[in-house]
């Protein structure tokens, strides 16, 4: 769908592009160690930190795709928003702790600690695989089918655009430049929405017309249990496998609370993403289902935001929406770029090679640049697969999660699953989830032959749940584990929580509390 745009939409362009590569090049200063490209120094702060996990969460997928599943199945895609302060809660307040006490820089490492060299090993080819594979690669191709479509240019050449302009202030910046222009791009990508939501209710009048011209199951956040797609038992048992994995051990969000200040700072910062939870579907899915009431005779579901943007947003305000989603584009190809750069350079090259802190800069920015070129070609490869773009970036995810999950899991609670038990999980299942993840994106052996996605991942995540504590009762019992598990710190106090954490639970129970009415109100 090509868009009609005049002067002062590209003047609005011209002014947003300059403003990404002020802010991601002019307070760039000479890196001095390894820390300022790849965990800005460990200096973020709470609102940095939260900002920057919205603009990295907040992708193309999430714009069209949650616009999409509000035209076509109303606000039961809320729940993918709604229900993730469990999960950032669970990263703030027991992940977060044991990450920070083992001064790890990417989430391998973690494993590394806990489990050994061989579950470090694992994850850390995982890592680089999901990162490529969920995050660049999926974000580049949804983001040059939008760029494609309202530049009218080859899918090609929208891809490659992508992706230096987000290789650049990355490969130089590093994790700063991308917090940076993370929190700016964050403040774009907010305020369109808000507004194209405003236009939306000028245009059809009221709320009670809104109501009135969608069906009822529009208005539920948890839809029967005969739903084929969206069902309230796929949402329950199959999102909080996704979500420990997304919000608790993927290196893309979580390196940003890897790079607090101090525990505090991650711990607000966490709390800060979930408040904005709040508001993202009334942004992001309610402009869906106004297009649903506007335009449900020319719309499909994969356009709804870009036909909501073509016929309401007046020149200007069009320049500034298309400037929201370039980006969302920029920023999650950027966050995934660091964070792919990190984990090859620290977990990798180091394995390999010794380098000094000057090496590990230039190689990190060598490895940012062979990344991107990656990326675009697995961006092409997806243009064969046929799905939407939620359904697409939703499902790897789901498929690839279990694994990581269990394992995570294990590794916190329980102190005797043990290095074996892990390896047979991680390797085994890892083989068994990236085959079907493939089989997925691919339809094979034919569309329609898998059960939903999250689903999928349930069905996953038991039977190596099953796995790992059958493996770990028959055999020995981990020894001397490095970080004790989280039965055995209770009642301790670590360095890092030297400090009354009354006042964060507090918060966290009031935000809880916003949830809890949410879905009182709309079930």
């Amino acid at each position: 769908m090509s868009l009609s745009f005049n002067y002062i939409d590209y003047i609005i362009l011209g002014l947003y592009a300059l403003a990404l590569f002020f802010i991601g090049f002019r307070f760039n200063k000479k890196e001095k160690n390894q820390e300022d490209i790849f965990l800005g120094g460990r200096s973020l702060k709470w609102w940095q930190i939260g900002f920057s996990m919205f603009s990295a969460n907040a992708g193309p997928m999430m714009l069209i795709g949650f616009a999409g599943i509000g035209f076509s199945h109303g606000i039961v895609g809320s729940n993918f928003e709604l229900l993730a302060w469990i999960f950032l809660m669970l990263l703030s307040m027991v992940f977060l702790p044991y990450y920070l006490k083992a001064k790890i820089s990417t989430i391998p490492q973690f494993l590394l600690i806990r489990f050994g060299k061989r579950s470090y090993n694992f994850l850390v080819i995982y890592s680089l695989i999901s990162i490529l594979v969920v995050w660049l690669g999926s974000a580049l191709y949804a983001g040059g089918l939008l760029i494609s479509g309202i530049f009218d240019c080859s899918l090609f050449t929208a891809v490659v655009i992508i992706a230096v302009v987000a290789t650049s202030f990355t490969a130089i910046g590093g994790l700063k430049a991308v917090v940076r222009t993370g929190v700016f791009q964050s403040i774009i990508i907010i305020v369109s929405s808000i507004l194209l939501t405003f236009l939306g209710f000028q245009k059809i009048g009221s709320v009670d017309l809104l109501v009135s011209q969608t069906p009822e199951s529009f208005w539920k956040l948890f839809l029967p249990a005969s739903n084929p797609e969206y069902s309230w038992v796929a949402i329950i048992l199959g999102y909080p496998v996704v979500a420990i994995y997304y919000w608790c051990a993927d290196q893309t969000l979580v390196q940003k609370v890897l790079a607090a200040k101090n525990l505090k700072e991650g711990q607000y910062g966490a709390i800060f993403i979930g408040a904005l939870k709040i508001i993202m579907p009334l942004i992001f899915i309610l402009p869906g289902i106004m297009c649903y009431v506007l335009f449900k005779d020319t719309a499909q579901a994969d356009n709804a935001y870009i036909t909501m943007i073509k016929e309401l947003m007046p020149h200007g305000l069009l320049g500034l929406s298309i400037a929201a989603l370039i980006a969302s584009l920029i920023d999650t190809v950027s966050s995934s770029l660091n964070s792919f750069c990190t984990v090859f350079t620290l977990d990798v090259v180091s394995q390999v090679k010794v380098l000094n802190k000057q090496q590990q800069i230039k190689m990190g920015r060598w490895i940012t640049i062979i990344a991107a070129i990656i990326g675009v070609g697995i961006a092409m490869v997806f243009s064969y697969s046929g799905k939407n773009f939620f359904e697409l970036s939703q499902g790897l995810v789901s498929i690839l999660a279990p694994p990581l999950s269990v394992v995570f899991l294990a590794g916190i609670i329980w102190k005797r699953v043990n290095s074996i038990s892990v390896e047979i999980v991680l390797y085994g299942g890892g083989l068994v989830c990236l085959i079907l993840g493939a089989c997925h994106v691919l339809n094979y052996p034919y569309k329609g032959y898998w059960p939903h996605f999250l689903l999928l991942s349930f069905y996953l995540f038991v039977a190596l749940s099953i796995v790992i504590v059958a493996v770990t009762l028959i055999t020995k019992p981990a020894i001397n584990t490095v970080i004790p598990s989280l039965l055995e710190t209770k009642g301790t106090v670590v360095e890092e929580e030297a400090y009354n954490s009354r006042p964060i639970w507090f918060v966290w129970l009031g935000l809880a509390s916003v949830m809890i009415l949410i879905y009182l109100i709309f079930n």
